[in-house]
């Protein structure tokens, strides 16, 4: 059994600790052992949100050294740059195409990161970058709030899970009237990465 380490970071609101539960449940039903932690920082206020997830035969911690991470899946481009050290070296990294600019950057104290600026520090450590446009898919199929699932889309084409494993755990944590536009918005995610 291979090990992954996850980490998924964004702000409030986004849902990347349901999306995180969510992948913690699949690998479970996959026969995995799995350990998760949560940190968030003022989340409701749209403050930092951030999950160690991690995967493999035996898990004795939930915590993620710095320069360990697999997968870096980022739900905001600042809080993907923010946590870029911890990417291990050719890891791979999976970012929403979405700002949301914290109050010092619209006070002009601070310095929002341009798409190429992005790009060149998770290319420090990587090639393997994917921009994708998880919030604008969302919001075109009618329902913001299905960004976490697009993003586990993307996510899914790294990981050794079947899709019916993925179908059952997402059916576990959303009510049944909302699974269709979430597999929709699923599978419009695996269609992202080529």
């Amino acid at each position: 059994m291979k090990k992954f380490d996850l980490l998924l970071t964004g702000v409030g609101g986004q849902g990347n600790i349901l999306a995180s539960d969510i992948i913690g449940d699949v690998a479970l039903t996959a026969g995995y052992d799995v350990k998760k932690t949560d940190t968030l920082g003022m989340a409701q206020r749209g403050g930092s949100v951030i999950s160690h997830l991690r995967i493999a035969a035996q898990v004795f911690s939930p915590l993620i050294k710095e320069g360990e991470v697999d997968i870096l899946i980022g739900f905001e481009k600042l809080e993907t740059v923010r946590w870029a050290n911890y990417l291990k070296p050719g890891g791979i990294a999976i970012i929403n195409n979405y700002a949301i600019p914290p109050l010092s950057v619209n006070q002009g104290l601070e310095h929002y990161p341009t798409d190429a600026e992005v790009k060149n520090i998770i290319g420090q450590r990587t090639d393997k970058l994917y921009l994708v446009d998880g919030s604008q898919k969302a919001a075109e199929l009618g329902n913001a709030r299905t960004l976490n699932i697009f993003m586990l889309g993307c996510l899914s084409k790294f990981l050794p899970f079947e899709i019916k494993d993925w179908e059952v755990g997402i059916a576990l944590h959303l009510p049944e009237r909302l699974l269709k536009l979430n597999m929709t918005a699923f599978e419009l995610g695996r269609k992202e990465i080529r």
